[in-house]
């Protein structure tokens, strides 16, 4: 048996072990890495290491921890608050808020985990406090950034177009851009009706007549997860700290008495929405990197009001975390032994233009579940040229789009960044409940996507 193969059989087994016991897949992951890395590839500690996603966990950590201040000083719940007043009270309009926001900002230039970082901790903290489906939610609002992703002027669609060009193979820039949007459309249409939206389209949250007054629903609204398990001691300790020190008013630079449902003044709340607009001013516009503007903007808000914001910190999902960084740790291994081009080639390699059409759609998907999307893109389609170019009967535009929509739906995956950051932001749920969903959810739309993608773009 190859390395390659191991390293496949190892991976599935960690599943199988993450599943069947309460075990953080994380922590088998790096055990993984560090086994499959040393006994079979031969590489050193620096080597297996190298597959550490220190970006994505710097991402990770730092919006938590932003979003994490946020709620714990209202912000959250008055933005929720101006978002039904915005729409009336139609509470079903919210997700295609959010959906569309997604779209629209990677539309014009944001990587999708930046857009999905901004939009789906307001998103969730709306779904726990109205009852919205958190799972639905999650999911629009991710659709809805992988739904933008290919316009011309986009990160994916101008990867992709330079990669196509490069090879000499014909590209429609408009197809791309519309099989993209209209496969995550009608996705997302279907997961609302089946997870909830008819429900919805029949209730109306109360609008107040003014501003100082919250909404409300005639629904009963969960309550965060507590505990060891989601925060850990330290989170409950700091919890006590904050009381103590609200009760005393010994933050001088808030106003103890609040509004309603906020921990903070409304001068601090706005001080947050001005910090949280600058967070998508310098992402998106200013290309500087999410993690650490993020964790910028919240120490300035901790400085603010350092003894109100003790448990922010507490609040970061590290369990999530640790089980993204461990098998994205794993996969790097395997992409340094040659795994994931081993698969490629081999699948490449079959007679059948169309069946390997097919299973290179597949690759892609499997693989962007765990890896870089980016990665998969720049990787697999340069391994379909010879039979786009061989007169096989395989259109190269059409392949294209079924390519890049199986290597960027799959990112609803709690492995991947997107689907880690609807995990990490998760409000007044069962986090091994809500991980459980997103990911039988991302092994569905994994397996299926690739096959109804190659009969509409590739076989019909």
């Amino acid at each position: 048996m190859t390395g390659h193969w191991i390293s496949i059989y190892a991976l599935a087994g960690m599943f199988v072990l993450a599943t069947a016991l309460p075990i953080n897949m994380g922590v088998i992951a790096f055990v993984g890495a560090f086994l499959v890395g040393t006994l079979v590839a031969g590489m050193n500690t620096k080597a297996i290491m190298a597959g550490f996603p220190a970006d994505l966990f710097l991402t990770l950590v730092g919006i938590t921890y932003l979003f994490a201040l946020a709620q714990n000083n209202g912000t959250i719940d008055w933005l929720v608050r101006l978002a039904v007043r915005a729409v009336r009270g139609r509470i079903a309009a919210i997700p295609w808020i959010m959906f569309f926001i997604a779209a629209l900002l990677t539309s014009v230039g944001a990587v999708s985990p930046a857009a999905v970082a901004i939009i789906a901790p307001i998103a969730l903290g709306f779904a726990a406090k109205y009852a919205i489906n958190p799972l639905m939610m999650g999911l629009l609002v991710v659709h809805g950034a992988q739904a933008g992703g290919f316009s011309p002027i986009s990160i994916y669609g101008g990867i992709t177009n330079k990669i196509v060009a490069k090879a000499g193979l014909p590209l429609s820039e408009l197809s791309t851009m519309l099989a993209s949007l209209g496969v995550n459309f009608a996705v997302s249409v279907l997961l609302f009706f089946l997870m909830g939206g008819a429900q919805l389209l029949r209730r109306r949250a109360e609008v107040a007549t003014n501003a100082g007054s919250a909404p409300t629903v005639p629904v009963a609204v969960t309550t965060a997860q507590g505990g060891a398990q989601v925060y850990g001691d330290a989170e409950a300790e700091s919890m006590g700290e904050e009381r103590r020190t609200a009760a005393h008013g010994d933050d001088s630079m808030l106003d103890p008495a609040g509004p309603a449902g906020g921990g903070g003044s409304r001068g601090y709340q706005m001080a947050t929405v001005a910090g949280l607009i600058a967070l998508a001013v310098l992402t998106l516009l200013f290309k500087l990197d999410i993690g650490f503007v993020s964790i910028t903007i919240g120490l300035v808000l901790s400085l603010i009001a350092p003894n109100l914001q003790k448990r922010a910190l507490g609040q970061v999902s590290w369990p999530e975390i640790m089980l993204i960084v461990g098998v994205s740790t794993y996969v790097g291994v395997m992409d340094k032994m040659g795994t994931i081009e081993f698969v490629g080639h081999s699948v490449a390699g079959l007679t059948s233009p169309l069946m390997a059409a097919l299973l290179l759609c597949l690759v892609g998907a499997i693989v962007s579940a765990f890896a870089s999307s980016t990665a998969v893109l720049g990787s697999l389609i340069p391994l379909a040229v010879p039979f786009l170019q061989g007169g096989s009967g395989v259109g190269a535009i059409g392949f294209i789009a079924a390519m890049a929509v199986s290597s960027t739906i799959v990112d609803v995956s709690p492995f991947s960044t997107n689907g880690a950051l609807v995990l990490a932001n998760a409000k007044g749920v069962d986090r091994d409940l809500f991980f459980r969903q997103l990911m039988i959810y991302g092994a569905i739309i994994t397996v299926l996507a690739p096959v109804l993608v190659w009969l509409l773009f590739v076989v019909l």
